[in-house]
């Protein structure tokens, strides 16, 4: 039985880095003892030198860690020496949606020999405004049903072989002119257009 104290640090998951320094990992460690953190998502290093450190967390962590990464396109995305798949907006121009589901089972391979559980993939906003500077290549393009049916196929492949998959961003963040990163996006779009378009794919994947 968990205290609170466990179940609140269970609720977050904290960016960690394989090309930081001890200082960085020892950050980590007092979060991971101390915290009871329920996971960790890394950002840039390397394949080998994030293996040691999840090994070193996970040895650390009471209760295992969940540890995800944003692969996209592949480890690479993050990952110095790992292989890059095509980015989505290329994925969208393909007839065939079995080799969509043949990457997504290879990325849940490399995925799995890392140790990691969670892919941030796929993106499934729809790219509906040309002018958007944060998603452009990343989602599978303009057509709310492709974005789909591509997306469900990239899915299965990660969960047919034990990776969770998640759909992200958010509804309408492919409407965005503002980087979000930067700045907070604002959508003028109004329910009904936002319902019919941006949460389609959402709703396809989740069903």
């Amino acid at each position: 039985c968990m205290s609170l104290e466990q179940k609140i640090g269970q609720l977050f998951m904290v960016a960690a880095y394989s090309n930081k320094n001890e200082h960085h990992f020892r950050h980590l460690d007092s979060l991971i003892t101390h915290c009871h953190l329920g996971g960790l998502i890394f950002f840039q290093g390397g394949p080998l030198r994030q293996a040691k450190l999840t090994n070193r967390y996970q040895a650390l962590a009471k209760i295992p860690l969940w540890i995800g990464m944003d692969a996209e396109w592949g480890l690479g995305m993050r990952l110095d020496s790992t292989l890059s798949f095509p980015k989505q907006m290329t994925l969208g121009a393909l007839q065939d949606n079995s080799l969509i589901y043949k990457m997504g089972k290879q990325l849940a391979y490399q995925c799995r020999r890392l140790g990691v559980h969670i892919s941030f993939s796929p993106v499934m906003d729809v790219n509906s405004n040309p002018d958007n500077p944060v998603i452009g290549v990343r989602s599978f393009g303009e057509d709310k049903e492709k974005v789909a049916m591509k997306g469900i196929a990239y899915m299965r492949g990660l969960q047919d072989n034990k990776v969770l998959a998640c759909a992200k961003h958010f509804p309408g963040h492919g409407d965005t002119d503002t980087d979000s990163h930067l700045s907070l996006p604002i959508i003028k779009q109004d329910k009904k257009r936002i319902e019919s378009l941006e949460l389609y794919p959402f709703k396809r994947l989740i069903k």
